[in-house]
């Protein structure tokens, strides 16, 4: 792996070194000069068909490239952080995939722009507990809470936790509606601060 400041390295199928990609096509390794590597197919110059980039943190990506960014299929590791594979628009996750994250948590569903998006399912590994619905922005908005014995919630959510009216259904048959309500708890993290929930029981 070229050092820090080194220039751009081309090596293209006959074993002969370019100092730039401009105007190739075909199979070839380039090495750029922060270090990263991509070894796979090029279109006049540009990243283009099945190929491996693998980046100076340890994160690498193996599958489609179009016009010179993740496009198609492919799997992206995370060094130490979990992986992604699925479908990718313009650089970034779209469409259908599957994220298994370090924590051994799985989300199986739609993505849009890089953030969950449309239909998934996400299941907590520790708990066993699945939240399976619609999603928005990377949160669940109205679906379900399926814990391990099979007792769920079917409501709206928020803070991908649920919130307003819903329903409690139990493995013996019984239903509860009612509401939950979220509290934020004063917090210097102002951008997730800790939350409580308290659900009230409809009369």
């Amino acid at each position: 792996m070229a050092e820090e400041g080194e220039e751009f390295v081309l090596i293209v199928e006959d074993g002969s070194q370019l100092k730039s990609s401009w105007n190739y096509t075909g199979k070839a390794t380039a090495t750029y000069p922060n270090g990263e590597i991509y070894e796979g197919e090029f279109k006049d110059g540009k990243k283009h068909g099945q190929g491996t980039y693998t980046y100076l943190s340890g994160d690498k990506y193996i599958g489609a490239f179009e016009n010179d960014k993740k496009h198609g299929i492919g799997k992206l590791t995370f060094n130490e952080n979990g992986e992604y594979h699925g479908y990718f628009k313009d650089g970034r996750r779209e469409g259908e995939g599957v994220f298994k994250y370090a924590n051994g948590d799985i989300y199986s569903g739609e993505w849009k722009t890089g953030k969950k998006e449309g239909k998934g399912t996400y299941i907590v590994k520790q708990s066993g507990a699945k939240f399976v619905g619609n999603w928005a922005d990377g949160k669940l908005m109205k679906g379900k809470w399926i814990l391990r014995d099979g007792s769920h919630f079917e409501g709206s959510f928020d803070h991908n936790m649920p919130k307003g009216k819903g329903v409690w259904s139990f493995k013996n048959g019984n239903k509860v509606g009612g509401q939950y309500v979220q509290t934020v708890v004063p917090s210097e993290d102002d951008e997730n601060p800790p939350i409580t929930l308290a659900w009230n029981t409809h009369k």
